[in-house]
């Protein structure tokens, strides 16, 4: 019998992909129709496919995907479930797909889409690694930005711009291209924490990027709603601590040290204020500290720390409990830790930090696997 081979099916006048093209979204469903016909014409000439990633849009934005797919197979579509977040999309998105340059443009209209051709032949003819779409090098401009928006973004791209380990203007650029395996060799090492996918791989990457730029004029947003809020802050901090002390000390126990940090002074505060102006004993305005400390501290650990899995409603209430009796046995190690060196001549200061460590760490591990589980 005749063995048939790839080749035998393969159409004969259909070219190889050359370009794949990630848009995450969320609800943006207004905005789908149009990033397909502008990709279209920018990207007439080279063999492309555009995958949306989308995070459980609630607006109809998949079933758009789905629709305008049924009718172009360049349109691809990953619908995630329980998960969410920009760097997460675009790395499930970059590992669909075979195509041997991936780039990223958002779904908001934002991004210049003339520019992807540029991008694409910075590595495929020019044999960058990495094309960076640029808001800050010469022709490129961040738009119509308000003032404080541009001081917070020029404060990042400062303190994004240690880490990489290829000098670019825009560390901080949510447009660029990579090749794909470039990108494979820096995905083991990815943290995937934040929305700074770009400074994620720069900083992930076993080697230098030799990388080029492009610039462009960041548009105003048209259709639906800006994402940019208070979280995008902490991810970026978190993904800058990660980058930096993580290979020492994971990002979320500095963070949950930090919070603990800002409870003690609560704690203190509390104290001060049941002994003097309100005249309590010792022992019902220290109980009042405790309780008033581990209450902001488990807020706040919620609402930053552990914003991946946050806690609402019921489970809220079951994790304040469990977070409580986490932090009561922490200090019981922590007092017993601590007594155990100064009855061995340890300096009390010395002995009451190492206490404070055991018992800081006991409560992130502990709290991490109880209170905030992935399961």
């Amino acid at each position: 019998m005749e063995t048939l081979s790839l080749r035998d099916f393969a159409i004969i006048d259909q070219r190889p992909l050359e370009l794949a093209v990630i848009v995450p979204v969320l609800n943006e469903r207004d905005n789908v129709a149009p990033m397909i016909g502008k990709l279209a014409l920018a990207l007439a000439g080279i063999e492309w496919e555009v995958i949306f990633v989308d995070d459980g849009s609630s607006d109809g934005t998949p079933e758009r995907v789905e629709e305008i797919a049924r009718e172009d197979r360049r349109v691809r579509l990953i619908r995630r479930v329980g998960r969410r977040g920009l760097s997460s999309a675009v790395v499930e998105g970059f590992m669909s797909s075979i195509a041997p340059v991936l780039a990223v443009i958002d779904g908001d209209l934002q991004h210049d889409e003339t520019v992807l051709p540029k991008l694409y032949h910075a590595i495929a003819q020019d044999g960058s690694d990495i094309a960076v779409g640029t808001r800050y090098s010469d022709g490129g401009s961040i738009g119509e930005w308000s003032e404080s928006r541009a001081r917070i973004s020029r404060i990042a791209t400062q303190l994004a711009a240690p880490i990489t380990k290829s000098q670019i203007s825009d560390p901080m650029s949510g447009f660029f291209a990579i090749r794909r395996d470039r990108f494979i060799d820096a995905t083991p090492h990815l943290s995937t924490a934040g929305f700074k996918i770009l400074l994620d791989v720069m900083a992930s990457s076993p080697q230098k990027l030799k990388a080029a730029e492009v610039p462009y004029t960041f548009r105003t947003r048209i259709a639906g709603d800006s994402k940019l809020d208070s979280a995008v802050a902490v991810a970026f901090a978190e993904l800058v601590l990660e980058k930096t002390v993580g290979r020492w000390i994971p990002a979320k126990l500095v963070m949950f040290g930090g919070i603990g940090a800002l409870g003690s002074i609560v704690h203190l505060s509390v104290l001060w204020a049941a002994l003097n102006p309100l005249g309590q004993s010792f022992a019902a305005a220290q109980s009042a500290g405790v309780a008033m400390a581990m209450l902001f501290n488990f807020t706040l650990n919620n609402i930053l720390t552990y914003r991946d899995r946050r806690l609402a409603g019921w489970k809220w209430v079951k994790g304040l409990a469990s977070f409580a009796l986490v932090c009561s046995l922490g200090a019981v190690a922590n007092v017993g830790v601590g007594s155990i060196l100064h009855g061995q001549s340890t300096e009390w200061w010395l002995a009451g930090l190492a206490g404070a460590v055991v018992g800081s760490i006991w409560n992130y591990a502990a709290t991490s696997w109880f209170t905030w589980s992935r399961k």
